[in-house]
């Protein structure tokens, strides 16, 4: 619970920061390519959350691996990460700033599912469906299911729409058992 408070505050503050500087989306971008490519490696996310690791050892590697790459203000909040042992909590610290921000900017996320890959077309027509829908700016986080065998499912926050065919398959069933 206190790790969860420590990450809101953490990333409500670094929020605040962009809204300021109007760097919203490129703050998000930086913080997302570091909790990638940081705790992507085997063993970097052990050798953050490490109390024996020494901090200067931390910032070192951060230093090496992103001081060209980030804005001054990510990477400053970065060492202060490190030096406030807060470093291992940057999954929770960047959902936090992604939250926040696509909140700000009037932004929802669509989860799709579909049985199999669908096309950048298919995409864009799906995506142009959903803001016409919500009347919002529509961000799709793909996912796979085989289990669907074709059509797609969208859950956005509470609100789920299911095209499938093993939705449709389910509903019949259910229709055909109250029938008997």
């Amino acid at each position: 619970m206190l790790n969860i408070q420590l990450a809101r505050k953490y990333s409500t503050a670094i929020f605040e920061i962009a809204q300021e500087e109007q760097k919203l989306e490129e703050y998000g971008k930086e913080l997302a390519q570091v909790r990638k490519e940081l705790f992507s490696v085997p063993g970097a996310r052990e050798f953050f959350q490490n109390p024996q690791v020494q901090p200067k050892a931390k910032k070192e590697l951060i230093t090496k691996l992103f001081s060209k790459e980030l804005s001054e203000v990510v990477y400053h909040f970065l060492m202060l990460l490190v030096d406030k042992r807060r470093i291992a909590l940057l999954d929770a610290i960047e959902e936090g700033y992604r939250d926040l921000s696509n909140k700000a900017q009037g932004i929802i996320i669509a989860d799709v599912t579909t049985a199999g890959e669908m096309g950048a077309k298919q995409q864009e027509k799906l995506k142009a469906k959903l803001v016409s829908v919500t009347g919002k700016k529509v961000q799709l986080r793909m996912h796979r299911d085989e289990r669907l065998i074709g059509g797609v499912v969208v859950k956005i926050g509470d609100k789920r729409m299911d095209g499938s065919v093993q939705g449709r398959l389910a509903a019949l069933s259910k229709e055909l058992m109250a029938n008997n």
